[in-house]
């Protein structure tokens, strides 16, 4: 891209779009890629550009809408279209309710880069069909084709960005305690399992309350995969007394823990473990007391089929804990991001 003088620009091809405002009339004059003729000269003039920019021959440069439209190319999303170029950018929108995940190591490479920017929703974010997902532009009217020609290379070899689609789960659920099941209070789990459960593609195949007796929790969860669950929750004996059984159980039933305990507030003694393909959640009791607990932030992983890692809940620490807003705005805070 190069600056001239307007009387030297005949026989050139602009590289940005030249706007006017005259008389009633806003929008483009000139647009990028006109070939200056003899006669603009004087149009060009009154409306005050004495100097306009032209293409170089051999530069190696790319303008910012090419490079938009080779962005959104280098990271196509499943579920999800990119709108534009407008203004130099493309946006990414969510076509279906999913589970966002971001390359966050590959994002901070391509955005180093130099002209490159990429923003995005945080990676692990619950988002619903027409969210705005990622936004992609250069910030210079042009850059060196260099530069994307790099990201391109990367992203050719590693997913920058992905929206995954909730898959249907059959579920069942364990509640234990020897208060609940002896009728001495009710239980108030059930209720908030089933209205949780209603957010996602899920079919609860049964409830089972159990006394506090390993076997009969290990039986409890053993007869729901009989049934066919895919998915076992459990709620009650997640403390660490010595008569809670519930992660004694589900050690017993064969399961890998992922970890017991987590560092998030609310839901610190959150147990996460899988049998075979199978996801298993120990939740603690103050998924009845509060709206949003580390309960919620990990269903969207679990419905999306991705299994959760110890890396991941460790990441929890930066952002777990809640602030306890009057109104819970979930997912649309700092709680959860991991």
């Amino acid at each position: 891209m190069k600056k001239i003088n307007v009387q030297d620009a005949i026989g050139r091809k602009l590289c940005h779009d030249i706007t006017e405002m005259n008389d009633g009339f806003k929008g483009v004059a000139f647009p990028r890629g006109h070939m200056i003729q003899e006669e603009d000269v004087e149009h060009l003039k009154n409306i005050g550009k004495r100097h306009v920019y032209v293409w170089e021959e051999n530069a190696g440069e790319i303008h910012e809408d090419d490079c938009a439209r080779r962005l959104a190319a280098m990271a196509p999303v499943t579920g999800a279209h990119y709108t534009g170029p407008s203004e130099g950018k493309v946006l990414l929108i969510a076509d279906q309710r999913g589970l966002f995940r971001v390359n966050r190591r590959l994002l901070e490479t391509i955005d180093s880069f130099g002209d490159i920017t990429i923003c995005t929703l945080p990676d692990h974010y619950p988002v619903e069909a027409g969210a705005r997902l990622a936004s992609m532009r250069i910030v210079p009217l042009v850059t060196q084709e260099a530069q994307i020609l790099q990201a391109e290379r990367l992203c050719a070899e590693e997913t920058l960005l992905k929206l995954l689609p909730y898959q249907p789960r059959k579920i069942g659920v364990v509640i234990t305690g020897s208060e609940v099941y002896s009728g001495r209070i009710p239980d108030q789990f059930e209720p908030v399992v089933r209205g949780k459960m209603q957010q996602y593609p899920s079919e609860i195949l049964g409830v089972t309350i159990c006394d506090d007796d390993l076997d009969g929790i290990v039986a409890a969860a053993k007869a729901h995969l009989e049934r066919g669950a895919d998915f076992l929750i459990f709620t009650g004996g997640m403390s660490v007394d010595p008569d809670d059984l519930t992660p004694t159980a589900i050690r017993q039933l064969g399961a890998e823990i992922v970890t017991y305990g987590v560092p998030a507030q609310p839901g610190n003694m959150t147990l996460v473990a899988y049998l075979g393909d199978v996801p298993i959640l120990g939740v603690p009791g103050a998924a009845i007391k509060l709206p949003t607990t580390i309960f919620d932030v990990l269903l969207p992983q679990i419905f999306a089929g991705e299994k959760i890692t110890k890396e991941e809940l460790t990441n929890l620490a930066d952002g777990g804990l809640c602030q306890m807003c009057k109104a819970c705005h979930w997912p649309n805070c700092t709680f959860g991001r991991y």
